[in-house]
């Protein structure tokens, strides 16, 4: 079996949660008796390789200095930028590629995520010495058009794009600097690496790894936080 080495796990977490219209970001909402943010690094830290996180929070927030994860040495907090861009490479700025060769990417907003899907991702990617992401294939009919369909797209091939993302430091650090030097637009790091002609694996994942962006989406959370491991 291929050795995992120690990674180092990013949260981007600045600005989430402007369409809640919640009195606080979402990651801070309360979700089973804990914040938002703290049952998605609850499961994060039930995987051994993932030894040090580094959390990009907005610099004015002022909920992450009361939890407990504040005090945790593990847990390095830095300023978020403009984008989620922005903030993945602001903290791969401060990773040391040689400690830690490897970078997982996570959505602070992504609570349910099972931690078997995320040891799954790390090995299928150590083992194959690339990159890649969690996902599952699309099962719905997939239409396209604003107010009305314009066409109904093919959907084989197609897949919904998740986190954890899993690459190498020193190249996902590389393709994102280039890409925000020439102006593209990132959506997530898969697509910085896509940009910069490098390969990203597609591991399937479970569909349970929801991300928090409406009201609703806490109860569904909440259920499967119950139900899922």
């Amino acid at each position: 079996m291929t050795a995992i080495p120690a990674i180092a796990t990013v949260i981007p977490a600045a600005g989430v949660g402007k369409r809640m219209q919640a009195d606080k970001p979402k990651q801070y909402l309360q979700l089973c008796g804990l914040t938002v943010l703290e049952q998605t690094l609850h499961r994060l830290k039930q995987v051994p390789a993932l030894q040090q996180f580094y959390l990009a929070l907005s610099p004015d927030d002022p909920y992450f200095p009361a939890l407990p994860l504040a005090n945790d040495p593990k847990i390095q907090r830095l300023n978020g930028g403009a984008e989620r861009a922005n903030s993945v490479l602001n903290a791969l700025l401060q990773i040391d590629a040689q400690q830690y060769p490897w970078v997982l990417v996570h959505d602070a907003a992504r609570p349910a995520v099972r931690v078997s899907d995320i040891e799954l991702l790390i090995q299928s990617c150590i083992q194959q010495g690339q990159g890649g992401i969690l996902a599952t294939p699309v099962r719905d009919t997939m239409k396209r058009g604003s107010d009305t369909v314009q066409h109904t797209v093919d959907r084989a091939g197609l897949w919904h794009a998740y986190t954890p993302q899993l690459f190498p430091t020193a190249q996902l650090k590389d393709a994102l600097q280039q890409a925000l030097a020439q102006g593209v637009a990132i959506t997530d790091e898969a697509s910085a690496m896509e940009w910069a002609g490098l390969p990203v694996l597609l591991v399937q994942g479970h569909a349970d790894n929801i991300k928090i962006t409406q009201a609703e989406d806490l109860a569904l959370a909440a259920f499967y936080l119950e139900h899922s491991v």
